[in-house]
């Protein structure tokens, strides 16, 4: 993968010893950050650094697509692990559908590399293409987990996404700018040398001198006196200054080259990585591989991304010139060009990439259809963030009145990831939208997706909710990825109208459909509810075994923090106090506790129920504040819901029942509500609390508010003692 392998350094490129020597000290600081403008040689320096040490080197190159947290440090694990095997719960928690970044993401991958025994440089190239607040923020923790003899660097345009005065006051960093990466007057010398001028001192000095060190701008000055041009000229023309750099590449650099040459140039400058059969896709010919190879060759424009010689990139100044001619003089080649890249990765079998290129040619037909494709397995490898990107597009051009397939996969991707308003909206939009003859997973009709949108959602109650799912069950096409899902529902709209008998047979018929290529999260939540319904027979050695194989499922398909599965969490807490393990019984409480909160009242009948199985296990064992806290939210699902059959009559039973328990009415961990755990992993990150409520779109008032109960309820004076609290209760990782 060539956003993992670092640039390759060229023959005669001058070496930056100075600067080297100041990375390598043994008593460098355990993060550097480079920053410059585009030109200043921060990844050639970067690249000689790796090159010259005997040490290990993780490199990651960023682009635009990184700025969703899971596939940015995805990337940062694989990087690591290719350095030295990391433990496998980073990569489990990183493919989960719902895996925190903060709670369990960031301690997991921060453990991983602050326990490395492999010293390692970890190098982030480009850092200043995230404008992720979560990406930012993330990278700011694992600033604080590198380990000793290794080094965090983040090189870019832009101060890096971390506290510097922080760690300045620390001494924690060191900081290279342009004026660190500016050429000496002797590497200035070489660099000319090693091209062939033959340039004279006095010639030297003046290019030198009006450059000031500056690389790329001696690098075209150089260029532009070995193609014949005059020394005036070049020394005038860079300083430094971007427009006057891309005046001088159209005017003089360009003009000397064919027609031809100029073309390729131009016209593939739209893509952001280039390979020969790419670019012969592009551009309608043959032999892009070769010219690519003799461009590397000629000058230090075109960068190698990989040791094969098979991709490359433009130099990012040269690359900015060439798009704005290409706007200037062509601009109706642009969407061609997209298109062409975006055909040519579909074909590849690289539908991501393609999917990417489709919207930057605005094509909303085929984005659509990519959308429709890839959204459930990319949701399913826990990059949520990319998908819900995605069909932010599709809103902003107006297309989901047309594919109203898409609004319901947004929907249903904000039901199970705890965003009610969200689902509504694109709920909305799908039942507005226009008929469709295909979807993606082969009905022939929108109405079966519907119905199970409506199904999930449970606006009108129990008696509908069943109606619904057995219309989606029965009209889903075979071949449905979705096709366990309606069945596991229609279990759940059973269990709500009081007939346990045929939800228990509902649930084995979706336990079945979900194995042979349904959705595994609906066999984990059916044979949890199976473990449920034996307990209350009696049969408790079929609960258990019914109560095992969902935890083998929820373990085998990363599933542990999804809000989906707090269910399983119910039954095995139960089923450890019908065994007297009241230890066991409180360590699965707390594991619901971490994922409780995704679960909203846009999934009403899930919501409710586990909070009632939780609010009973609660209550066995005399914890009074905690069952108060499950029922008080068992209230709120109920008022936007009220018609959830025989899910209200038992939080009602359940609150009288609690009237007559005498325990310790003092609220403490258990009693932690929906918005304090929310808030929980955010207080384990570098955010100030007006940050947390920026973030969560919250007022300061109220997150301050929250964050003094969180504090009361764990027993702590401060926010670096509840952080500590809670990991010690398990409620966080680290």
């Amino acid at each position: 993968m060539s956003k993992l392998h670092r640039p390759q350094v060229r023959p005669g490129t001058v070496r930056r010893s100075s600067l080297i020597g100041r990375l390598t000290r043994p008593d460098s600081c355990p993060i550097v950050s480079v920053v410059a403008p585009a030109g200043y040689g921060k990844t050639t320096l970067l690249s000689q650094w790796a090159e010259r040490s005997g040490q290990a080197f993780a490199w990651v190159s960023l682009d635009e697509a990184d700025n969703d947290p899971k596939v940015l440090l995805t990337y940062i694990a694989e990087a690591l692990d290719e350095v030295e095997p990391i433990s496998g719960r980073v990569f489990d928690a990183l493919v989960s559908p719902a895996g925190s970044v903060p709670g369990s993401i960031l301690p997991r991958l921060g453990s991983a590399f602050s326990s490395m025994h492999t010293p390692v440089v970890l190098i982030l190239d480009d850092v200043h293409v995230l404008h992720s607040l979560e990406c930012r923020t993330a990278l700011s923790m694992l600033a604080d987990h590198v380990p000793a003899g290794s080094r965090l660097v983040l090189a870019g345009r832009a101060d890096p996404p971390l506290r510097i005065a922080r760690l300045r006051a620390e001494g924690r960093v060191l900081e290279i700018g342009p004026g660190d990466l500016s050429l000496t007057r002797k590497e200035a010398s070489a660099l000319l040398r090693n091209m062939h001028l033959g340039l004279r001192a006095d010639e030297v000095n003046a290019l030198y001198q009006q450059t000031e060190g500056w690389a790329t701008g001696l690098y075209l000055g150089a260029l532009y006196l070995k193609e014949g041009g005059s020394l005036g000229p070049a020394a005038a023309s860079f300083a430094g200054d971007d427009r006057l750099v891309n005046e001088y590449l159209e005017a003089e650099l360009l003009s000397r080259i064919s027609p031809r040459q100029r073309a390729f140039l131009t016209q593939t400058a739209v893509l952001e990585r280039m390979s020969g059969p790419l670019c012969d896709a592009v551009l309608g010919v043959r032999g892009s591989a070769g010219t690519l190879a003799g461009l590397a060759k000629s000058n230090l424009l075109l960068v190698p991304l990989d040791r094969r010689g098979e991709w490359y990139r433009y130099h990012h100044l040269f690359r900015d010139m060439l798009v704005a001619e290409l706007h200037r003089e062509d601009p109706e080649s642009i969407p061609v060009r997209y298109r062409r890249a975006a055909a040519w990765y579909e074909r590849s079998g690289a539908p991501d990439q393609a999917l990417e290129y489709w919207m930057k040619a605005g094509e909303v037909s085929a984005a659509a259809r990519l959308v429709g494709e890839l959204a459930v397995a990319t949701f399913g490898r826990g990059r949520a963030a990319t998908a819900e990107r995605w069909f932010r597009w599709l809103e902003e051009h107006n297309a989901l009145d047309r594919y109203p397939a898409n609004a319901i996969l947004a929907a249903m991707l904000a039901a199970v990831t705890g965003k009610p308003a969200e689902a509504e909206r694109w709920a909305r939009a799908a039942e507005h939208g226009a008929a469709v003859t295909r979807l993606p997973d082969g009905s022939t009709s929108v109405q079966p997706w519907l119905a199970l949108l409506w199904t999930m959602l449970c606006r009108d109650g129990a008696d509908q909710m069943r109606v619904d799912a057995e219309l989606a069950a029965s009209t889903m096409a075979p071949g449905s990825f979705f096709r366990s899902t309606p069945v596991a529902l229609l279990g759940m709209a059973l269990l709500m109208t009081g007939d346990e008998d045929r939800a228990d047979a509902a649930f084995e018929d979706a336990v079945a459909v979900a194995r042979t290529g349904g959705i595994p999260t609906d066999a984990c939540i059916s044979l949890a509810e199976r473990a449920l319904l034996a307990m209350n027979k009696g049969a408790r050695e079929r609960a258990d075994r019914y109560l095992s194989a969902a935890q083998s499922a929820v373990r085998e398909h990363h599933l542990a923090e999804y809000p989906l599965i707090t269910i399983v969490y119910a039954a095995a807490a139960r089923a450890a106090l019908q065994r007297g393990d009241r230890s066991r019984a409180r360590a699965e409480l707390t594991q619901a506790q971490r994922v409780r909160p995704g679960l909203t009242y846009a999934l009403p009948q899930l919501a409710a129920r586990a909070r009632i199985e939780l609010a009973r296990c609660h209550l066995a064992l005399l914890d009074v504040p905690a069952v108060q806290t499950l029922l008080d939210e068992v209230d709120e699902i109920l008022v936007r819901r009220p018609q959830l059959g025989v899910l209200a009559q038992q939080a009602e039973a359940l609150r009288a029942e609690l009237s007559q328990v005498r325990g310790p009415s003092a609220p403490g961990a258990s009693a932690l509500t929906t918005a304090e755990l929310r808030l929980l992993p955010m207080l384990a990150t570098h955010l100030s609390l007006p940050e947390i409520a920026q973030e969560q779109f919250l007022s300061r008032h109220t997150i301050k508010s929250q964050a003094v109960s969180v504090y009361r309820k764990l027993g702590a004076a401060s926010r670096s003692a509840a952080v500590a609290r809670a990991r010690e209760l398990g409620l966080l990782e680290g």
